[in-house]
């Protein structure tokens, strides 16, 4: 009931608007953050290629701040024509294809490169779960975005190899990466971000899995003195349309959407590995930085290969066709 009378008021702004109405097609995007971060930057770029593009007969609005859903309504409000686009946390969609929290599964990428290559429009990977995400919800992934990879926080003395996880307490924040804490011996504690600074501070945890850029923002190197580049698993978010919305386009103007959606997507994700290299540099300063060497991230991934039995076991039919194509099998 909620998403009609969200759409119904949608609507009714559209039609009071004559703005709008002169646009042959309205592109209404939901989005979790302001215009400002780099998501909604990234939002702004469709926009600006699209219209451009099109000529003006797509038009593009932006409902930043959550004023419209909240992250874990996007999904069926896209996926209903509730609204037209947004963007979602991809763990989001896990409830309809379990399988897209492939993308935390500890060390299945080896490196920057293989990640790059796993989550690129067109990559067997996307191929089997966006097909999953438009058959199962009704939304059609246009690009991945890029949010960061994960890094493990704690204090005293480094965290080198999975030994020093073990009997520890460790925030998380996804089932999965509970997973590769029990793997490790560890006790998973699941916990929102906003929470982070005053449980490291109180000691309710002793570690703590986040991003790099999260560290900066949440000033959390002011009770965390060491930082473990692990890079094990990644954070992603999706920006999706409703699918009938976008079989109604006419071929130019899809063709205009996806090869927006093809540059944008590359734009975030040099932009976000950019910032999050030059965030790490920033906090060498503040905090012990430590890179794993690759004989140690090969002791992590041998800890933590049954993470990957796990998924296959409980994450439906296409966990198995996603970890092999990753794989490249």
């Amino acid at each position: 009931m909620k998403l009609i009378l969200t759409a119904l008021l949608i609507l009714v702004a559209g039609v009071c608007n004559p703005a709008l109405t002169k646009a042959e097609k309205i592109i209404r995007v939901t989005l979790q953050l302001p215009e400002t971060h780099s998501l909604g930057q990234n939002w702004l770029s469709f926009k600006s290629i699209v219209e451009k593009k099109s000529g003006g007969s797509l038009k593009v609005q932006l409902f930043p701040s959550a004023q419209l859903y909240k992250d874990k309504q996007v999904p069926e409000a896209v996926g209903s024509g509730a609204v037209e686009a947004g963007s979602a946390f991809l763990g989001r969609f896990a409830g309809s294809v379990p399988a897209v929290e492939v993308i935390n599964v500890p060390f299945l990428f080896d490196n920057e490169a293989a990640l790059r290559a796993a989550v690129s429009t067109g990559s067997k990977m996307r191929n089997i779960l966006d097909t999953a995400v438009l058959k199962e919800t009704g939304a059609k992934v246009l690009w991945w975005q890029a949010f960061g990879r994960n890094v493990y926080l704690n204090n005293d003395s480094p965290i080198r190899l999975p030994a020093d996880i073990k009997g520890k307490k460790v925030r998380t924040y996804g089932k999965i990466l509970g997973w590769t804490i029990e793997a490790l011996g560890g006790a998973p504690t699941l916990m929102s971000g906003s929470k982070q600074f005053l449980a490291y501070q109180q000691k309710a945890v002793d570690v703590g899995m986040t991003g790099a850029s999260a560290v900066k923002s949440r000033k959390l190197y002011e009770v965390m003195n060491h930082m473990t580049l692990s890079f094990d698993s990644a954070i992603e978010f999706v920006a999706v349309m409703n699918n009938k919305f976008f079989e109604g386009l006419s071929k130019s103007n899809q063709s205009i959407i996806l090869e927006a959606s093809k540059i944008v997507e590359k734009q975030l994700r040099d932009q976000i590995y950019a910032e999050e290299s030059a965030i790490v540099d920033e906090l060498r300063s503040k905090m012990t930085v430590t890179d794993l060497s690759e004989n140690e991230r090969a002791k992590w991934r041998a800890a933590t290969e049954g993470v990957v039995d796990r998924f296959i076991k409980e994450r439906g039919k296409n966990a198995e066709s996603v970890i092999k194509a990753v794989r490249k099998k």
